[in-house]
């Protein structure tokens, strides 16, 4: 189990009868039962909370990624059409000179 055999588990069960006697014994068990799963719960919701964290802040990373990448192509085509205005103006300047 942790590297100790039957003997010396043995030992350990006899100390622990003398030292807390037989009708506390299922109170400690009990207690160690209780504060095993309070930790093991308050483990699991701390990674919950990390898994949805990380969960929000990829889907901001995406949002910002998509909304960026719209606003970049509405930008370019704005800029296209103004230069073909200005063109479609200058045409006739050029003609002129």
């Amino acid at each position: 189990m942790f590297g100790i055999g039957g003997g010396e588990f043995f030992v350990i069960i006899l100390i622990v009868l003398m030292l807390f006697g037989s009708d506390k014994i299922p109170e400690i068990a009990r207690g160690l039962a209780k504060g095993m799963q309070q930790l093991k719960s308050a483990t699991n919701d701390i990674k919950s909370e990390i898994h949805k964290s990380a969960d929000i802040d990829g889907l901001k990373k995406t949002f910002t990624e998509i909304g960026n990448e719209g606003a970049h192509n509405d930008i370019h085509t704005e800029i296209a059409k103004v230069k073909e205005d200005i063109e479609d103006m200058s045409g006739p300047i050029k003609r002129l000179k």
